[in-house]
Parts: structure tokens; C-alpha cells; sequence
């Protein structure tokens, strides 16, 4: 069930605790996908999609009490799993996870300000929705590449100083890189945002980025890489 992380009451812990559990159900409903859809049983109770503070996630029943220590998510996902198209129905879940959410948050800041909810949704709304990283509604352009998009299909790497590394040469010849570009760039694991600490790896089959840690690549084994499959093409693969 949806836990609360030790009492947030500031905007920052607040936030925190937003991030975390988005990150936890956007895990669900990308990287995650199949073993979620195989909880999301219809002949099963009400269940529901729970984002925890720590970045997990759990498909379960509704909590017993009455209320309930937070906003309960949406109930009876998994009735809805075997009438709809596959993609629509997480996409609709996604949308009701959003939602869900920004209830928690608000419900946690309840006893703040005007101006302190103000910041709290100012925060909220700087990272995408779980809706946009589920239907990938984001331009080609804002994928970390360089020079805007021109590189070929061959295996591009992303180091944890923020430099692109790549085993084909792009289709101009050069390797400039526009770092504002890449800020809205979203792991196609947990649905976070790029940074240029972080080390990153890009998929040659569906072109989405990954944290490294996300599907766990490092550098040194990145280097040795010469086609980067992601899990979920892997998966798509062996089918």
C-alpha cells in the first residue's frame, strides 16, 4: 500500500517524495511493463498501481481503512487489460497515475502556503508526466544526439562527463553538441530527466536514451558495445 516517507512537510521533501514515486510507477508501466501487465489479472479484485518513496512500485488491493492513510489511485486497472489495445490501456493508466500524484502532494501539502504550492507544482511540472514518458510523446529532436539529430544508426554512447562517443561517424562529419538539447531528454527506464553527471546509453533499435544504472551498462563495458539493445528491444527480439 502507498506508504509516507517519514511525514514530508517541506516543499523539497514533498517534491522528493513526488519524484520517487513517479519514478517507481513509471518503472512499472515502461521497463517493467510485462511483469506488471501479468499482476493486472482481471479475474482478480480491484487492484490498483502504487508509486512508493522509496522508487518501487506494487499492484495491489485498496487499502481496508476508512479514509485511507493517503488518496487511493484508481481502482480496478486490471479489469480494463484484455478489452483494450495494450498501449492505450497503459497510456490510460499512466494518465490516472498522474493524477493520483499530484493528489498525494497536495494532500501531503495541505498546510502550505500560497506561495509554497505555488513551488511545490512549479517543481512538479518541470519533469514530463508519466503520461508523456509512456506514450513517448516527445520530439526526435530532444533525444541526446549531436548536432541536432544528425547521427546514424550506428552505436552512440553516452560517457558520465556528458560527451558523446560514437563508433560511426554522424552523416556531417562532426561532433558538436548542444547541451540545452539534451535537457529534455527522458531515461526510457524510470522516465527522469538527462543530466550530464550521469552516464547515459542510447538504444540503436528504438533510439530511446537509458540511464546506465537503469539497465545496468557501464562505461567500461558501454565501450565494448557495437550495437546497443535495450531490454525492451531485446525482449521484442527473442518473441
Amino acid at each position: 500500500m502507498a506508504s509516507v516517507s517519514s511525514s514530508p512537510q517541506t516543499v523539497e521533501e514533498i517534491f522528493k517524495d513526488y519524484s520517487a514515486r513517479r519514478t517507481g510507477i513509471a518503472r512499472a508501466l515502461t521497463y517493467d511493463v510485462d511483469e506488471f501487465y501479468g499482476l493486472c489479472d482481471p479475474e482478480k479484485e480491484n487492484l490498483c498501481l502504487y508509486g512508493h518513496p522509496n522508487e518501487t512500485w506494487e499492484v495491489n488491493l485498496p487499502a481496508e481503512e476508512v479514509p485511507p492513510e493517503l488518496p487511493e489511485p484508481a481502482l480496478g486497472i486490471n479489469f480494463a487489460r484484455d478489452g483494450m489495445n495494450r498501449g492505450d490501456w497503459l497510456s490510460l493508466i499512466a494518465v490516472h497515475s498522474d493524477c493520483w500524484l499530484l493528489s498525494v502532494a497536495f494532500y501531503l501539502g495541505a498546510r502550505l502556503n500560497r506561495n509554497e504550492r505555488k513551488r511545490l507544482f512549479s517543481l512538479i511540472n518541470d519533469l514530463p508526466t508519466v503520461f508523456e514518458v509512456v506514450s513517448e510523446r516527445k520530439p526526435v529532436k530532444d533525444k541526446p544526439n549531436a548536432d541536432s539529430g544528425s547521427r546514424s544508426r550506428g552505436s552512440t554512447k553516452r560517457s558520465s562527463d556528458g560527451q558523446v562517443k560514437s563508433n560511426a561517424k554522424l552523416v556531417d562529419g562532426s561532433y558538436e553538441e548542444d547541451e540545452d538539447g539534451h535537457s529534455e531528454t527522458l531515461c526510457g527506464s524510470c522516465g527522469g530527466n538527462y543530466n550530464a553527471d550521469e552516464f547515459w546509453i542510447g538504444c540503436d533499435i528504438c533510439e530511446r536514451w537509458f540511464h546506465g544504472k537503469c539497465v545496468k551498462i557501464t562505461p567500461a563495458k558501454a565501450e565494448n558495445i557495437k550495437q546497443y539493445k535495450c531490454p525492451s528491444c531485446m525482449k521484442r527480439g527473442r518473441q
